[in-house]
């Protein structure tokens, strides 16, 4: 005889499905790749992944074509040309660069990552609070999201908001602060 579940046993048993039991093996690198980024929501990676799945597939598919064949030619350089401009591939080369196309690849392209690697933050945590809190834009728009991805023609258009006082404090430090512009 076995005895009668107790409510919280049954109401845990109705969350895990038995017969279609899926071991996660990328759960350790899934973490990995959420801690290292500072990523604070499970669905950015998810959507990351699907992204990078689906490009690696279009360019499986690609590469199955006849290599002479208009369309793989202007697929192909569509594809690579996004990719270039997103900043996921280094260069426009082959389509063999679509296979390291991984989420962590367009983690790298997020708004944080990007001021780290501008040198405009000391610590990620301290990038995603800048963006968080409103001192970071891109062109003329305040970005408040940090999953914002920089593509490389705005990566040069990621500066500190005018009223910010990091901007002030930035310039102060470099002398280059000017009292009429700054009193807002």
């Amino acid at each position: 005889m076995v005895r009668k579940l107790k409510f919280h046993e049954q109401k845990l048993l109705k969350q895990v499905d038995f017969l279609n039991w899926e071991v996660t093996d990328h759960n350790l690198h899934e973490l990995r790749v959420l801690r290292r980024y500072r990523l604070q929501r499970r669905e950015d990676y998810t959507r990351y992944n699907q992204l990078s799945r689906a490009v690696r597939e279009l360019a499986r598919r690609l590469r199955d074509l006849p290599e002479r064949d208009p369309f793989r030619v202007r697929a192909s350089a569509a594809l690579l040309d996004k990719l270039y401009a997103l900043g996921l591939i280094p260069t426009r080369g082959s389509l063999e660069l679509c296979n390291f196309v991984t989420a962590s690849s367009f983690c790298r392209r997020r708004l944080p990552t990007v001021l780290l690697k501008l040198r405009m933050a000391q610590h990620l945590q301290a990038a995603v609070a800048f963006v968080e809190q409103g001192h970071v834009r891109v062109g003329p728009d305040v970005v408040t999201d940090p999953a914002f991805l920089v593509t490389r023609s705005m990566e040069d258009f990621v500066t500190w908001v005018d009223s910010s006082k990091i901007k002030r404090h930035v310039l102060e430090y470099n002398e280059e602060r000017d009292d009429f512009d700054l009193e807002a």
